[in-house]
């Protein structure tokens, strides 16, 4: 299965970011291409611990969070296209620089190189192995390519 901590994944995701038309629409979803560039980055930046994040496992998480995360990561299927955003992923503002925005998230996913973060706890996962946090991080960066085609 591919991970983020894979350089050649890395360069593959980079190289689909970089491939983003900015005139690309949404395949499924209610994102614009910049609200989904935002909303990547600002989850980047969270698994990573950017900006001294609070972690906190929502209770429901708590009860079906890593049986989600087993049936999610156990294979190479990509993630449904109708799982659900946390509320502190989802983004309002519709339009700014997406060159920039790629950029961002291009360097956030050079990141993962040296990923530490171990206080790391994901909301309705909870906490999380270094493998498991590869395999969602690819599985996440690909859905969103993929919901824009690239």
């Amino acid at each position: 299965m591919k991970t983020i901590f894979d350089e050649s994944t890395r360069n593959e995701l980079i190289n689909r970011i970089h491939n983003l038309d900015e005139s690309a629409k949404a395949q499924w979803g209610k994102m614009n291409l910049y609200q989904m560039l935002v909303h990547c980055t600002t989850w980047e930046e969270w698994m990573q611990g950017k900006g001294n994040p609070v972690y906190k496992q929502a209770f429901i998480g708590k009860i079906f969070g890593k049986m989600g995360l087993r049936r999610m990561i156990r294979d190479d299927k990509p993630i449904d296209k109708g799982v659900p955003t946390s509320e502190q992923f989802k983004i309002k503002e519709t339009s700014g620089d997406i060159t920039q925005k790629k950029e961002e998230w291009i360097q956030l996913i050079k990141e993962y190189e040296s990923y530490s973060n171990p206080t790391f706890i994901h909301d309705f996962f909870g906490k999380m192995s270094r493998e498991e946090v590869g395999l969602l991080a690819y599985k996440h960066t690909d859905h969103h390519l993929r919901q824009f085609n690239s």
